[in-house]
């Protein structure tokens, strides 16, 4: 009996809050940026910032980062080393040597570590681990982590590539093909609890906070993968990929109130600036984070547009989280001329005129954005949201 009471009980202590870092992936470090590190500091346990990535050579090139930007926020920072996972072939000795020095150079911030971001394939498991192992050595104290890809379930050498690091980072958004999507919660928890399931030491799971544009030829080829980065690419198709704020809630509901063993905590890809058109906004990912409830207040109107007679068809969010864009708008059918604008399209169903949303993404709190126009014939009704 006192073994039940004492199970009871411990089942009803709540579970401890997982703790949080961010992913701080910007090429190029703006006011954006510095301002987004100042007003995050306070939710955030740790920074872990793109130091160096290789280039088409197989060579690290650094990247100019903010460092009293940084020490300003009083957390430590992990330095990220990106080894392109598409690499015919590296210079193992030449890489380790330029990541000591990497570390070497590093001042002014307290550093909690080095991690490596290399997402190769299964069959490069066992190199990549006889890397890793070098690199610790040569590391000594200084902790050492990784990315990890759900692909890598599939081999035996996983356990062999884990053992070699401190610490892992499960990645669970962009590992599939971008015609599978972004992000997958129920996929994404699967995912999670068979790695725990193998692991051996406490780990993480990285979360998006972003969005992408995919872009393919004619023969279904992808092309450019445009996130943080404007790349203006064309092709015959493109598809805006969304990680809703909503889908990424209810998976973190799930990991804090039922916890896989060994989940010590989650790492935000990426920080979030004004400036990151397919990011959420810091409201939104403050709410998400702490659990808020993310209620949408989307409103759509007429207002007064640039030609005489013609008004424009303004969606409005007046929410503290950012919305997803609704799919349909529709339009008074006295509307005899329209069109659609910024991912809408015109469309009609039964005769009546709508705006149909042709790519998916989502509106900011309390941001507006025109998603077309109309002449309507001075009619007072105003564009609704579909159900």
């Amino acid at each position: 009996m006192a073994a039940l009471l004492a199970g009871a009980l411990a089942a009803c202590q709540p579970s401890t809050p997982l703790q949080h870092d961010a992913y701080v992936w910007q090429r190029q470090w703006n006011p954006a940026v510095t301002s987004a590190l100042a007003q995050s500091a306070d939710v955030i346990r740790e920074w872990r910032v793109l130091a160096a990535q290789t280039d088409a050579r197989g060579e690290l090139q650094p990247v100019t980062i903010d460092r009293a930007a940084l020490a300003a926020t009083q957390r430590p920072v992990v330095l990220v080393v990106r080894i392109d996972g598409q690499l015919p072939q590296w210079d193992a000795d030449k890489l380790l040597a330029q990541t000591l020095a990497l570390r070497a150079a590093w001042n002014g911030v307290p550093l909690a570590g080095i991690e490596i971001d290399h997402d190769c394939g299964t069959a490069r498991l066992p190199a990549y681990a006889e890397f890793l192992a070098r690199l610790k050595h040569a590391l000594g104290i200084t902790p050492l982590s990784i990315t990890a890809l759900p692909a890598w379930l599939a081999s035996d050498q996983l356990e062999h590539v884990t053992a070699q690091v401190d610490e892992v980072v499960l990645q669970v958004h962009a590992v599939q093909s971008p015609r599978a999507g972004l992000f997958d919660p129920a996929l994404a928890r699967a995912w999670i609890d068979r790695y725990a399931a193998r692991a051996r030491k406490p780990f993480r799971v990285a979360l998006p906070t972003y969005g992408s544009r995919v872009a393919w030829d004619e023969s279904g080829r992808v092309i450019a993968i445009e996130s943080e980065t404007p790349l203006l690419a064309g092709g015959m198709e493109a598809s805006e990929l969304v990680a809703a704020p909503a889908e990424v809630a209810k998976l973190l509901a799930g990991l804090r109130s039922d916890p896989p063993k060994g989940l010590a905590g989650i790492v935000w890809f990426r920080l979030p600036t004004v400036q990151d058109a397919r990011a959420w906004s810091l409201p939104t990912w403050r709410a998400v984070m702490a659990g808020a409830p993310l209620k949408e207040m989307l409103a759509v109107f007429f207002q007064p547009g640039a030609a005489p007679g013609a008004a424009d068809v303004v969606l409005r969010n007046d929410g503290e989280v950012d919305a997803r864009l609704p799919a349909r708008i529709e339009l008074p059918a006295a509307c005899s001329i329209a069109d659609g604008v910024n991912g809408y399209v015109l469309d009609r169903r039964d005769g009546r005129p709508f705006l149909r949303r042709e790519r998916d993404g989502w509106l900011r709190a309390h941001y507006q954005r025109a998603t077309g126009w109309a002449r309507c014939g001075g009619v007072s009704e105003q564009p609704t949201l579909a159900p």
